[in-house]
């Protein structure tokens, strides 16, 4: 059974950083690819950043700079650091993998 949780969301003011964890399990998740996304009300879920087995890194435009993904594989955990957090960055977070296994999303909130 896939298991992908979550954690790390919160409110934050503008500028401030989170650092959000996806804890995998009932997956080979070294040679896993992993992702996270994220929908924000009203919009569409769109990818924030990707992270191959072998640790090649993708990332939406809208947050080079700011993001990094990273992984651990001796604790089959995933990692996104948010820097420079920004008002329209506020979304439900959510870890992905596999094409079809989602977590349960975990909320970012930043205010102005």
């Amino acid at each position: 059974q896939v298991r992908l949780v979550e954690s790390g969301g919160g409110l934050v003011q503008a500028g401030g950083s989170l650092r959000l964890s996806c804890a995998a399990s009932g997956i080979s998740f070294s040679s896993s690819t992993m992702a996270w996304y994220r929908q924000a009300p009203g919009t569409q879920r769109e990818l924030v950043a990707g992270i191959t087995s072998d640790g090649r890194t993708t990332y939406a435009n809208s947050v080079k700079g700011r993001f990094t993904i990273s992984r651990d594989n001796t604790k089959n955990t995933m990692y996104l650091q948010m820097n420079s957090l920004k008002p329209e960055d506020t979304a439900v977070y959510y870890c992905h993998t596999g094409l079809v296994y989602w977590g349960q999303g975990t909320q970012v909130t930043v205010s102005s």
